[in-house]
């Protein structure tokens, strides 16, 4: 027969008590993840319908119309026609009319100016990824946090609770796979739309150096 001594009953009760007060945040967090998904959803859509697929030919095209034109003015209008992304041809020109600096300089602000879109880049997926990693973590907390109390609950006979521990385990675990399954989709879509925009800046902003 094994005797349970009084520490260890305390340190039980104090990994209860900690775990039974995480189930209120887990559900508000895992409620914040499911408005967020829908908000991904729909940022997703908007910015699919506002997406300038750039081909390769174009790019192809707009690489050798720079390089054979000598003038300022005239690349930069090469560039506000383009059919590409706004915030692309900010950078593009900004790098056009830093052509009285120094070689090293300009190749120094046009690392910069792309670093810049980077970042902006990874502040706008880094939101998603947190939402693929966490949301299935907290809806797994949400399941077994509600387990114990439920599972007691039984050996005392005491269905009813069982049923409701039962109903907010798979309400969370739903919630939780749910939000991140939406940021992870989200999360792919965009990384490759973000990709081939760089891709395409990168070799523009060559060109125009």
């Amino acid at each position: 027969m094994v005797t349970v001594i009084p520490g260890s009953d305390l340190l039980t009760s104090a990994l209860n008590v900690i775990s039974q007060s995480l189930q209120i945040p887990v559900i508000i967090f895992l409620l914040a993840f499911a408005v967020f998904a829908v908000y991904i959803i729909g940022s997703l859509i908007s910015e699919y319908s506002s997406h300038k697929k750039v081909p390769v030919k174009l790019v192809r095209d707009l690489i050798y119309r720079i390089a054979n034109c000598e003038d300022i003015n005239d690349i930069q209008g090469i560039i506000k026609n383009a059919p590409i992304q706004h915030s692309q041809k900010v950078v593009l020109i900004e790098i056009a009319k830093s052509k009285d600096l120094r070689e090293d300089t300009r190749r120094a602000l046009a690392r910069k100016l792309f670093e810049e879109e980077q970042d902006k880049i990874e502040k706008n997926l880094q939101k998603t990824d947190i939402v693929t990693k966490i949301g299935p973590t907290l809806g797994l907390m949400g399941t077994l946090i509600p387990m114990g109390p439920g599972l007691a609950a039984l050996g005392s006979g005491d269905v009813n609770t069982l049923a409701s521990a039962i109903i907010v385990a798979f309400d969370t675990t739903v919630v939780g796979i749910g939000s991140g399954a939406v940021a992870y989709v989200a999360g792919k879509i965009r990384r490759r739309w973000y990709e081939q925009y760089l891709s395409n800046l990168d070799a523009l902003a060559d060109t125009v150096l």
